[in-house]
C-alpha cells in the first residue's frame, strides 16, 4: 500500500504546488504628485516547469480595473506599471494579475491568471 502512494505523491505535490511568488518591489508610500500617476514594480518566479514565460500578460489591478504593465528594462522576470490615484486620495489598495499559459501533457497550452496579495499604497503630501 505504502508503494502505491509513494507512487502518486510526486505528481500531486506537483498539481498542488503554487504557480509562483510576487515581489513587490513598489515603495508603499510615495509622495502625491501633479499627474496621480503612481509607478508600481513587481518580480514574478515560478519553478512550475510548464509555465511558457513568453505568454505573461501582466496587469496592476486597482478600483477594480486592470492597468497593462510592461517588462522593466534590462531586467529578467521584472515587470512596470502605474495606478492612478484621484486627487486628494491617501491610499491606493492594489494587487497583481498574471494571466499566462502553461503546457498541457497532450494538447494545447492551456490559460490560467495567478494573483497576488493585496498590497496598500500610501500617499503623502510634500
Amino acid at each position: 500500500m505504502w508503494k502505491k502512494i509513494l507512487l502518486f505523491l510526486p505528481g500531486a505535490l506537483l498539481l498542488s504546488g503554487c504557480v509562483g511568488t510576487f515581489t513587490n518591489l513598489t515603495p508603499l508610500q510615495q509622495t502625491r504628485n501633479a499627474n496621480n500617476l503612481y509607478p508600481v514594480e513587481v518580480a514574478f518566479n515560478t519553478s512550475q516547469q510548464s509555465f511558457r514565460w513568453e505568454s505573461i500578460q501582466p496587469y496592476v489591478l486597482a478600483d477594480g480595473q486592470p492597468y497593462s504593465m510592461r517588462p522593466t528594462p534590462l531586467m529578467q522576470n521584472r515587470w512596470e506599471g502605474f495606478v492612478p490615484a484621484l486627487p486628494g486620495t491617501n491610499v491606493v489598495m492594489f494587487r497583481y494579475k498574471f494571466d499566462y499559459k502553461y503546457n498541457n501533457l497532450g494538447s494545447a497550452p492551456k490559460s490560467d491568471s495567478v494573483y497576488s496579495p493585496e498590497y496598500k499604497l500610501s500617499i503623502v503630501d510634500q
